[in-house]
């Protein structure tokens, strides 16, 4: 037991009280609470928002100041008591419920695996998303269909904005996949493998497709047997003609320009057939064969290249282009009058009268003036 009378100091950062020293006396019936009375005579409110410290330990109200806790010279620290609060570092009072309950209102989207969608992709149809099976075709970027699905889109004119590109069955290119033996329709993994290195078509290794034959091989049975022809068929090719299945983005780039750069090949071809033919000028202008439009003003116009005495066409220039001349005849109707039909007659049928020297009343117009 300490003496009836020891020194303790007290201080208060958050009351901004200096170190004190006090000198406590018969503090044999004495406790904490009697200390903040002491202390704050004049405010009895506050006591109940106060408490002591020793040592970064609360201490109760009720502790004797002759406790074994307190010995003499301590220093006691008085701290302000914090009301309420959720313990959640952020509560304040003033939040809605709704906020919490609209945080599980939406339902949040289902993380999708990685390895379903690689093999969404390698075992289903890139359109209709259905299970693959033969007949099957990629087109030029390496997308693998079903072809009946495919063809029902383009008849249907259903083809999404992707795959724009196919305009026909010359944009499509018949594969022959390979079918794993003892493998079921129902099973939910591949089915088809190389038929050459026996790798699983899955989306794990890089397969090409073939253009001129349609066989699907993987890469690393073109890569370990360098060959010109094809590893089934024995059909040659050349390295254009390997299309990548589901390839990246990339490898898609390429097979994209590629495709567009076949597209104008095409086109200039087809040009120069047509000029070759004599059918195009220089301008790309037909030259025969050609009838103008003019059934609006009763005529039937037909363009007529001038030929010149040396038996090559004459163009007439026009600026730095040349235009190909061209006549048109006028309408008459005495051309076209009934047999034994007088030409004049039939011809006033489709034009106005002539003028006549008598004037018209405007009573009668078959009563010239001065005969009435």
């Amino acid at each position: 037991m300490h003496p009836k009378s020891h020194q303790i100091f007290v201080q208060s950062p958050e009351l901004q009280i200096l170190p004190q020293s006090l000198t406590l006396s018969a503090i044999s019936n004495r406790t904490l609470s009697h200390l903040k009375r002491s202390l704050f005579p004049d405010s009895p409110r506050i006591i109940s928002s106060l408490y002591f410290t020793l040592n970064g330990k609360p201490l109760l109200d009720e502790t004797p100041l002759s406790s074994s806790q307190i010995a003499p010279f301590s220093t006691l620290i008085l701290r302000y008591r914090l009301f309420g609060g959720g313990g959640d570092g952020g509560a304040t009072g003033a939040e809605s419920r709704d906020c919490y309950l609209n945080m599980y209102a939406e339902k949040k989207p289902d993380k999708v695996d990685p390895n379903e969608q690689r093999l969404s992709k390698w075992l289903n149809c890139a359109l209709s998303n259905e299970t693959l099976s033969e007949p099957c075709v990629i087109d030029k970027l390496g997308n693998i269909f079903n072809k009946e699905s495919l063809v029902e889109a383009l008849i249907g004119k259903k083809l999404p904005k992707e795959f724009g590109h196919i305009k026909g069955l010359k944009d499509m290119i018949n594969v022959k996949l390979d079918l794993i033996p003892g493998v079921d329709d129902g099973t939910s993994g591949s089915k088809f493998q190389c038929p050459v290195a026996g790798l699983e078509f899955n989306g794990k290794y890089k397969f090409f497709a073939l253009r001129n034959c349609g066989h699907v091989l993987s890469a690393k049975a073109l890569k370990e047997v360098k060959s010109s022809c094809c590893l089934v068929c024995h059909k040659e090719f050349e390295e254009l003609d390997k299309i990548v299945i589901n390839g990246s983005e990339e490898e898609v780039l390429v097979l994209r320009e590629r495709m567009e750069e076949e597209k104008a090949k095409s086109v200039r071809e087809k040009k120069a057939k047509k000029v070759k033919n004599g059918n195009v000028g220089e301008n790309g202008m037909c030259l025969e064969g050609k009838r103008l439009s003019g059934s609006k003003h009763g005529l039937d116009v037909k363009a007529v290249a001038k030929v010149e005495g040396n038996g090559k066409v004459g163009l007439k220039g026009v600026g730095d282009a040349p235009v190909a001349i061209a006549t048109a005849k006028r309408f008459k109707a005495t051309d076209v009058a009934p047999p034994n039909a007088t030409k004049d007659v039939y011809a006033s049928i489709f034009t106005s009268s002539r003028k006549s020297d008598f004037k018209e009343t405007y009573s009668c117009r078959s009563l010239p003036l001065g005969r009435n």
